[in-house]
């Protein structure tokens, strides 16, 4: 649902007219931050175009999210919930596990975080106990996974790499030993038994 008028003027002065994430003053919207609906200043972010994309966009490089060094200390819930996130998804990168290291959420905030829309949570418990990664770990739709072994792509001209991190992962509903992500901009099947889920 979209912002009333003054729902967005109230987002817009809180944000000082820049995007909540990298500071950008072009291009701003508001993005709501699920689960919530999104139909006021409390339940989303103003963000540029180039952060909305890279939000629903899990190839973005990991550098992309630098500006979390300085965002992620707002004490706005909405901007905090987004950048925990985002710092959960890049828990292979240093710099992203020490800053999560040093940040504090209250337990109202913390909640928010890890909630997710009704459906999804309905598809996680009905497939939970079928997709798990190779220790066992169920997986569930969002999840973040890291490869075990080189895996080459069939059909493409790479091999995926050991370690190689896959973020924001469907499940195939059908198979419970197949998951799919992005591995170097391309959309691939990858077996359950080769990933390890990323805490």
């Amino acid at each position: 649902m979209p912002l009333s008028a003054a729902e967005r003027d109230l987002l817009i002065t809180r944000a000082g007219g820049c995007c909540e994430l990298c500071g950008a003053t072009t291009e701003l919207a508001a993005h709501a931050v699920s689960p919530r609906p999104g139909d006021s200043a409390e339940e989303t972010i103003l963000t540029c175009r180039t952060c909305r994309d890279a939000l629903t966009d899990s190839s973005v490089p990991d550098h992309r999210w630098r500006c979390l060094t300085e965002s992620a200390w707002s004490q706005v819930p909405t901007v905090q919930v987004i950048a925990w996130r985002l710092l959960e998804g890049l828990s292979e990168e240093d710099w992203a596990r020490d800053l999560l290291d040093q940040l504090y959420l209250d337990e109202e905030t913390l909640a928010w975080v890890h909630a997710k829309p009704e459906a999804e949570a309905n598809s996680d418990s009905e497939t939970a106990t079928g997709h798990k990664d190779t220790f066992g770990a169920p997986l569930n739709v969002g999840d973040t996974v890291t490869l075990i072994k080189d895996l080459k792509v069939k059909g493409a001209n790479f091999t995926a790499k050991r370690g190689t991190a896959v973020r924001n992962i469907s499940l195939v509903i059908d198979n419970p030993e197949q998951i799919e992500g992005r591995v170097n901009d391309q959309r691939i099947v990858i077996l359950t038994e080769f990933v390890k889920k990323t805490t």
